[in-house]
């Protein structure tokens, strides 16, 4: 299994909620920033629109309507109407006796006075903020104010501008940083690509120069790895051709040796003889299975074979092999001659006598014998210890050698439930 696509999806997935983090951190960073400076300019406008309408105010030949509550002069009725600049004012005459009375107002202003005692300047209360000025020594003074309402909706408004403008830098940063990512795994998608496809033995044991500076030590690691595997696969390799010629030829020798006794032996004797070369047998047979899957050179060497031709140069005394409906099969004839080396001496040591064999589908050999079979709880556990290769204490010789080649095919053993006797099927891929 490939792991850069989950690196590079919990990347993703990591940038995407940093991006998310950094970009509320940043709008809650400027917005804390930003907030008092929103508040200065809100008092700085409603202070510059009390100045606008002070001046008509104090000017001689200004006329306050007492309809409207608002001076009529041109130069000031769009600012005298707080429907479009959204502040309400009031003129509130102070008397020496400290009364409050609202002289005029705007349609929006409360009549009663904001403030009960002349006030110059800011000042808060009642959900307003107000912003007094001296109209005249005679007692009278403009207050213009604005709801803390409308003061709110204006932060919100800067708040939410602040907050998608840095949410857009960030989702901008994010697929950045993405692409970017997805950039720098690039060489090691790479890497893993050319060690797919890399043979230490036919490679020199060498993956070559690195494509960035920080894949070097991997590369000498692997290199470093290569060279002891070489070197251990070359003496098993030496090992092997050892062992073939030192088991082999006295194994030959013993049978040749049996073989004479056997004839020359009185009667009484020869059935304890003839078990002795029959175990002789099963040992050459598992031995040359052995050699044939460790033997020098690991590649496949497939061929067209007739399982009808095969079968009958792997005749074993005392088991008769029949043949139902077959096909030719591509495998490596010595293997999966041992293989089947193994599963026909499996079915004469569990008490088989008869065997048919089959190919019930493509690069597929299924062998059902008579003997006594194993039941369907074992039949199981012997399944699952094949699917998991937990072949020690599991499974015997002969099962674990034909999975191994069958997987060597790119297949794997399979134990099908039958009923009478034991089957299997070599599925070589």
């Amino acid at each position: 299994m490939n792991p850069l696509p989950s690196i590079q999806a919990r990347l993703a997935r990591a940038l995407l909620v940093w991006s998310l983090v950094w970009s509320l951190a940043v709008a809650l960073a400027v917005w804390l920033a930003v907030q008092q400076q929103v508040e200065d300019l809100l008092d700085e406008s409603l202070q510059s629109a009390a100045e606008l309408l002070k001046a008509p105010l104090m000017a001689e030949d200004a006329t306050l309507p007492a309809e409207s509550g608002g001076p009529d002069a041109a130069g000031s009725s769009d600012l005298a109407d707080d429907a479009d600049s959204g502040f309400a004012w009031q003129v509130v005459q102070y008397s020496p006796a400290d009364a409050a009375d609202v002289l005029f107002n705007s349609a929006t202003a409360p009549t009663v006075a904001w403030r009960l005692a002349p006030t110059t300047g800011f000042s808060d209360g009642a959900g307003w903020r107000v912003f007094g000025t001296r109209l005249a020594d005679d007692g009278r003074f403009l207050y213009v104010g604005q709801t803390r309402d409308e003061r709110s909706e204006v932060q919100i408004e800067v708040a939410l501008s602040v907050a998608a403008a840095t949410l857009s830098i960030g989702l901008l940063a994010h697929f950045w940083l993405r692409a970017r990512v997805r950039y720098e795994l690039l060489p090691v998608q790479r890497l893993a690509e050319r060690l797919a496809a890399h043979d230490p033995i036919a490679d020199g044991g060498s993956l070559g120069v690195a494509e960035c500076e920080e894949l070097q030590p991997m590369h000498a690691a692997i290199d470093t790895l290569a060279a002891r595997l070489a070197h251990r696969l070359a003496q098993e390799r030496a090992f092997t051709a050892h062992a073939a010629h030192a088991l082999r030829t006295p194994l030959a020798g013993i049978d040749a040796q049996l073989a004479v006794a056997l004839r020359e032996s009185p009667p009484a004797l020869q059935p304890r003889l003839q078990r002795v070369r029959s175990a002789a047998g099963r040992l050459q047979r598992v031995v040359s299975a052995l050699l044939t899957l460790f033997r020098s050179g690991v590649e496949l060497r497939r061929q067209t074979i007739d399982p009808a031709a095969l079968v009958t140069r792997l005749a074993i005394d005392g088991l008769t092999v029949e043949l139902a409906e077959t096909q030719a099969i591509s495998a490596d004839p010595d293997l999966l001659a041992a293989a089947l080396l193994n599963l026909l001496d499996n079915a004469l040591r569990n008490g088989a006598q008869r065997l048919v064999l089959s190919t019930p589908g493509r690069g597929c050999l299924r062998l059902h014998d008579d003997g006594t079979g194993v039941a369907p709880e074992r039949l199981q556990q012997l399944q699952a210890a094949i699917s998991a290769q937990t072949y020690e204490g599991n499974t015997g010789l002969g099962l674990m050698l034909a999975d191994l080649i069958a997987r060597a095919h790119g297949g794997q053993l399979v134990l099908p439930l039958v009923e009478g006797g034991f089957a299997v099927e070599l599925q070589l891929g």
